[in-house]
């Protein structure tokens, strides 16, 4: 086997190949480390085949819809998960062959109740249903201790000892553990008895992560994230710089429109000089009154960069291929000095 571990803040993700003929298996892969995956395989030769999410994600963004549709990869998940591009779905007991490789899936629910462990060779991927030193929490969506109970004494814990454990999350930089050990010193194992695991768990009164709206959103429904949004945007326009622009506004360049997005309030404060006020909601509703020629050169700006570059995205989209966005936005355009008007 060939093997690649991958830590993102105390995400951990893996890539598994196959030796022989190359095929490989990416698990619980995490969106911002694309490139990074495709550089691994790249360099050990490996042809990316399946993309595996051990259980909905809520706590990072799943890059596996990403992967499966840019690299034509199947994206795999537990029957009862919840994402709809999920295109192959193990149940308990089926075994995924990936290349000589052959990888079991043990429905392991309670973290999420499509939670699920993969046993590949001497190692299990345990996802967020056991972890080194503790256990995934069960007060999310889909959480249930009792289920959990289930899972690790009477499923996972009778695995092989000496199985190397894998887990989805880290945060001590530790790379494995075996089942052994976990079984051995895990505080969170030594509550063996029903009851007292439950209320543990229930007792443990943990902050909820930071992105958890957001990524339950994008990995349950294969939807964006506002990053991506913004990512792809960013990719289809071009930015002027601050002191470009100043030196357009010290000149009063009749080339350029300059269109400052932000809302009402925002504009009558302080805009940049020569500015025509179209707030972002409105945009496309008054494009074509607003702004007529399709061909002229359109500097969009907002208070942080953002919005603004979703909107000089938009109008491109829509006809005006000289649409650009003011880089740094009019917050970092105050900063450094350069002149704004009330209205």
């Amino acid at each position: 086997m060939i093997f690649e571990q991958v830590a993102t803040e105390g995400c951990q993700s893996y890539l598994l190949g196959c030796s022989q003929t190359h095929a490989a298996i990416l698990i619980d892969p995490n969106l911002r480390q694309m490139d990074h995956y495709l550089g691994l395989a790249a360099r050990d030769g490996l042809r990316i085949r399946y993309v595996l999410d051990t259980h909905t994600h809520a706590d990072h963004f799943s890059a596996a819809r990403e992967l499966g549709r840019n690299l034509s990869a199947r994206v795999v998940t537990h029957r009862l998960s919840p994402a709809p591009y999920a295109d192959f779905r193990l149940c308990d007991g089926e075994i995924l062959r990936v290349g000589q490789m052959r990888l079991s899936a043990l429905h392991t629910p309670g973290h999420t109740r499509d939670s699920m462990c993969i046993v590949a060779e001497d190692r299990v991927f345990t996802g967020d249903t056991l972890l080194i030193g503790g256990t995934g929490r069960t007060d999310l969506p889909t959480g249930d201790p009792e289920a959990l109970h289930d899972s690790l004494f009477n499923r996972l814990l009778k695995l092989d000892p000496a199985l190397k454990v894998f887990p989805a999350h880290d945060y001590k930089g530790r790379s494995h553990s075996t089942i052994g050990d976990e079984i051995a010193g895990n505080p969170r194992l030594q509550k063996r008895e029903r009851g007292a695991f439950v209320a543990m768990m229930r007792e443990l009164n943990l902050a909820a992560p930071t992105h958890l709206t957001e990524a339950l959103r994008t990995n349950m429904s294969g939807g964006k994230t506002v990053a991506q949004m913004l990512s792809d945007a960013a990719a289809n326009i071009a930015f002027i710089s601050m002191a470009e622009l100043a030196e357009r506004v010290k000149r009063s360049d009749p080339e350029l429109v300059l269109l400052d997005v932000r809302e009402k309030d925002a504009f009558a404060a302080g805009h940049i000089p020569g500015a025509r006020h179209l707030p972002r909601g409105q945009l496309e509703l008054r494009v074509n009154t607003e702004l007529p020629d399709p061909t002229r050169r359109i500097l969009v700006c907002c208070e942080f960069g953002h919005i603004s570059t979703l909107a000089a995205a938009t109008l491109r989209e829509l006809g005006f291929t000289q649409a650009a966005a003011l880089d740094g936005g009019i917050k970092a355009w105050r900063e450094s000095g350069f002149p704004l008007i009330p209205d």
